[in-house]
């Protein structure tokens, strides 16, 4: 849009406020704002486009040993199911913050795990290193008393829990390269029969890591897929007989392959499988990606466009969710994914995700690697460990405690560098937008937002009555307004450094304290009649509780 015809829009929208029967949300610049250097954002507040899940924000942890290295860097410490620090109160605090957040446990490995249960057959063992070995490990065994240490902590926490299961125990080598024979479900039969004996809360039981399509590491066909997915539905029926709450079904925790995924999702209809999950790794090789260039973080929108079809297709109840997501696979990148400027990817991911009714988005990982939520290294405290450790999980709680599960149709005008998402605000009124900066340049860009129906209205007359009428230097300032404040959260990197591990919000820096305690993110309370300014790479959440959005009601 040119810069002459949005200074008109703006100004229009200005109008607006007056024109509707309750507030919305309309600011004026003022005489002498540039149109040319303001960016107009116009959300339909009428109906929700999709609808999340309350506990969208995911995250995942893994089973990855210390000895797991990518590209000379052994980025997992002890970060595993195995070893994690469950009394620890960083990551105490972290998991209780969300009320609940759900955790997805699995990985590579998951299919090399047996479950120590009891069977004398088996002797119970960790991981090996072996380069010879599929992922570069021996199986490993889950005791049953790491498995009663995590179940505290979870409950503590109030986390939950998705359950990765081993889906390669009883396959068999075909012609094509596939693994094929029936699942032999016995092992994992017995840690689910344990865990409902115990009285541990399971959320979801999911069927495989990474098999689908032509896989990694390994693959499994999808009518073979769907038929042990069918007996992990009857398994689960039998040892929950009686209970009122029955946990989900997922699978295959792949990456999307349309034909291998629309076969399994017809072959388990109506009712066998509840979640169909996929991985999200579209950044490259973590050596080599540098989280440069804006058209990266727009490389996944076919995919949740391309499942959301089949699933609407296909007539069936199966939701999708996003099991795992790093961005950049081999454990990422150090002072990339790691960093500030990761999290425009990451938080660009979850906007577009659920604009495409994406459920539930887990982020790997909770903890290890280079993409971690919470940093890997130590948990001692040290005053620059506190504030490194928590940035991401902060993006995350914010979006959790912000963005509402109504997501609103949202269009951005007058730049391409900054992206745009709202969503009806989470237990309060009006709505939340969500703008990322991906622009370096030195000046503040101001952000209009106004509902689709002034817009449209604007662009009406503008057409009807020629770019002479409604000129936005023109149009005084107007004191209703003024009673009206919204909230607004501006995130940026220390001293501008995007590869900086220190975040700022609205100028101050976010740490916890020795303690261990989340600290407090309190906002900028800002007037209607103002624009939003937006930094050069920066991230602002802005709850605006007056915007008109029925669909919000």
């Amino acid at each position: 849009m040119g810069g002459g015809l949005l200074s008109q829009l703006l100004g229009f929208f200005f109008w607006g406020f007056l024109w509707l029967a309750g507030p919305v949300a309309v600011y004026s610049g003022g005489p002498g704002t540039s149109g040319a250097d303001a960016v107009a954002v116009v959300v339909d507040g009428t109906a929700a486009i999709a609808v999340t899940d309350g506990d969208f924000v995911c995250a995942t942890l893994d089973w990855w040993p210390p000895e797991k290295c990518d590209y000379g860097t052994c980025s997992w410490g002890l970060a595993s199911l195995f070893n994690l620090n469950l009394s620890n109160p960083i990551l105490l605090n972290a998991v209780k913050a969300f009320s609940p957040l759900k955790l997805r446990l699995g990985g590579s490995l998951q299919d090399k795990i047996i479950y120590g249960t009891g069977d004398p057959k088996q002797s119970c063992t960790p991981f090996i290193k072996s380069t010879s070995e599929m992922f570069g490990f021996t199986q490993g065994c889950l005791p049953m008393s790491r498995w009663d240490e995590l179940n505290e902590f979870f409950q503590k926490a109030g986390a939950v829990i998705i359950f990765g299961l081993n889906a390669l125990n009883g396959r068999v080598p075909l012609s094509d390269g596939s693994l094929g024979g029936p699942w032999n479900y016995s092992n994992a039969a017995a840690l689910i029969r344990y865990t409902v004996n115990k009285g541990y809360t399971i959320h979801g039981w999911e069927l495989g890591n990474e098999l689908s399509g032509s896989g990694v590491g390994a693959r499994i066909g999808a009518d073979q897929y769907a038929a042990d997915v069918i007996n992990l539905r009857s398994i689960i029926n039998e040892i929950y007989q009686g209970l009122q709450d029955k946990p989900l079904v997922l699978a295959p925790g792949g990456f999307l392959d349309t034909n291998w995924f629309t076969e399994i999702i017809s072959k388990t209809k109506p009712n066998s499988l509840d979640v169909i999950t996929h991985h999200i790794y579209n950044l490259g090789p973590g050596m080599t990606f540098t989280a440069t260039g804006s058209a990266l973080y727009s490389l996944s929108a076919g995919t949740f466009r391309d499942l959301q079809r089949i699933l609407s297709s296909a007539g069936t109840s199966t939701i999708a969710w996003v099991g795992e997501a790093g961005g950049a696979y081999n454990s990422g990148h150090h002072l990339v994914t790691d960093s500030f400027v990761f999290s425009f990817w990451y938080l660009d991911q979850l906007g577009m995700s659920s604009t495409y009714d994406t459920k539930t988005y887990c982020r790997q990982s909770l903890i290890g690697g280079n993409y971690g939520l919470l940093n890997t290294t130590t948990f001692h405290p040290n005053p620059d460990y506190y504030r490194r450790a928590i940035h991401f999980f902060l993006f995350a709680l914010l979006w959790h405690r912000l963005m509402g599960r109504r997501v609103l149709s949202t269009n951005i005008t007058g730049t391409n560098k900054i992206r745009a998402y709202a969503h009806c605000a989470r237990e309060s009124p009006g709505i939340t937008l969500l703008l990322i900066n991906l622009s370096g340049n030195n000046s503040t860009t101001p952000v209009f937002v106004t509902t689709q129906t002034v817009y449209s209205a604007a662009l009406k007359q503008h057409h009807h009555h020629g770019a002479h009428r409604t000129r936005f230097n023109h149009i005084p300032r107007l004191g209703k307004t003024s009673e009206f404040t919204r909230e607004e959260y501006h995130l940026t990197a220390k001293d501008g450094d995007i590869h900086s591990q220190i975040v700022m919000l609205n100028g101050n820096i976010l740490a916890v304290d020795s303690s261990g305690n989340i600290p407090e993110m309190e906002p900028a309370k800002v007037e209607a009649t103002q624009p939003i300014t937006v930094a050069p790479f920066s991230i602002v959440f802005a709850h605006i509780p007056y915007f008109y959005a029925p669909a919000c009601r």
